[in-house]
């Protein structure tokens, strides 16, 4: 690689050098790394560009268009004229390095932006598919100008490019910034599968729900404070929480906005969404008072949060209006602070099946009996839910429901709105 710096010196060679360093990217045994490689390319500049375009071409297995490609899509902004221009090479794979290249660029503008607007209808799906991507991307930064664009596209076409439209606008700017045709079409389309639709299991990365063993759907709505509900499919609905719980921005109220109301299922309603979470710093005493009242009108009610990548789980029980238990179990310094109740009679037995005792004093439990215990407990959430009734996340096509399900806005989002996205109906 040294020598290769070298030569930049001499107009000459710089070709010499881009192929050369090209070749050892395509190499899948050089150990030429693309974070090695980009430097060098850069400085080499429109040469080094068309080199790595063939090599784009030439590179014969996976891993070398993957070596080759991460070199490409990392050049920089410097090269946002060559990545437009490759934009429309005859190759789609060409096509879609550059749409990814863009995206990793800072400072887009909005004539880069929209030069991606011809890709929605792309006939690859994948090249399609990354200028969405990146269009949501980037396009937020320019959110006021893009959106016109994207209305006129969904009123004139061009027609490969209208679905995609869709997507992109609902992604940046929310149900407001839709033509009233598309809102109408949307609920149109909701309206007609909702007679077909059947409950799925509701999983997400972060689950959080309050369990009622009653089909009160209104009457639960109504001690929660939950307004505007509107009824959803099962996908719609756990999409809807699912997005929220990812994409809302970091320290905002974005993931509490709105929450999931299932129809009456098998005897019981969920309500799923991150403002359910017992353990959350913020949520967790409403959490315990709303619980206090829906047990107090309908017997019992529950909450859970269940990490499924391993992120831990908390439970809260609460009958005829008092609480029977909050525990969790999540990794976090202060989880012993939310601790109220003795120990459920399925956490004594787990316990019992540790090898522990059944009711334990945390402050006097051994380092590697705690651990013991930690590691058995993150899983727990979901097992409670089920021998205690049932859960939102073992539902399926068999699981008798009654009703519709419903979005609804808590007080957070009736306060601050609600995050923006498109989701799946």
């Amino acid at each position: 690689m040294n020598g290769l710096v070298g030569d930049l010196g001499c107009p000459d060679r710089r070709v010499a050098a881009a192929e050369a360093i090209v070749r050892e990217l395509a190499d899948e045994l050089s150990p030429v790394q693309w974070l090695d490689a980009v430097p060098v390319l850069q400085r080499i500049g429109d040469t080094a560009f068309d080199c790595l375009v063939q090599g784009l071409l030439d590179a014969s297995t996976t891993e070398a268009k993957d070596r080759v490609g991460l070199a490409f899509t990392r050049l920089g902004a410097g090269f946002l004229e060559q990545y437009v221009a490759a934009m429309f090479h005859t190759s789609a794979f060409v096509r879609c390095q550059a749409v990814v290249g863009i995206r990793l660029c800072d400072g887009v503008g909005l004539s880069t932006v929209t030069a991606l607007l011809p890709l929605l209808g792309d006939p690859d799906p994948e090249v399609a598919q990354q200028a969405q991507d990146t269009l949501v991307i980037r396009g937020k930064e320019i959110e006021d100008n893009l959106g016109p664009l994207l209305q006129q596209i969904r009123r004139a076409g061009p027609g490969r490019q209208r679905a995609r439209a869709l997507t992109v606008l609902a992604a940046l700017g929310g149900e407001t910034v839709l033509p009233a045709q598309d809102v109408e079409a949307i609920e149109r389309l909701i309206r007609v599968k909702l007679p077909d639709d059947r409950p799925t299991a509701l999983w997400a990365c972060w689950n959080h729900w309050i369990a009622v063993p009653s089909g009160d759907q209104a009457g639960i709505i109504s001690i929660l404070g939950l307004t505007d509900p509107r009824p959803v499919t099962f996908a719609l609905g756990n999409d809807i929480v699912d997005s929220d719980g990812h994409d809302a921005e970091p320290g905002s109220h974005g993931r509490f906005t709105r929450v999931f109301v299932t129809p009456e299922l098998d005897g019981w309603t969920f309500v799923l969404g991150a403002w359910c979470d017992p353990c959350d710093a913020e949520r967790s005493e409403d959490i315990l008072r709303l619980c206090t009242r829906l047990s107090s009108r309908y017997g019992r009610a529950e909450a859970y949060y269940y990490g499924a990548q391993g992120d831990g789980s908390a439970w809260l029980v609460t009958e005829h209006g008092k609480v029977l238990r909050r525990y969790s179990e999540t990794g976090e310094g202060e989880d012993h602070l939310l601790t109220l109740g003795d120990p459920l009679p399925f956490e004594q037995t787990r316990r019992e099946e540790l090898g522990l005792q059944p009711v334990w004093d945390a402050a006097l439990e051994s380092e590697d009996d705690a651990g013991a215990w930690q590691w058995a407990a993150f899983e727990l959430a979901p097992q409670i839910a089920e021998h205690l009734g049932t859960s939102p996340l073992r539902i399926n096509s068999e699981t008798t429901s009654h009703g519709v399900g419903v979005i609804a806005l808590t007080p957070y989002g009736v306060a601050h709105g609600v995050p923006t996205g498109s989701y799946r109906v």
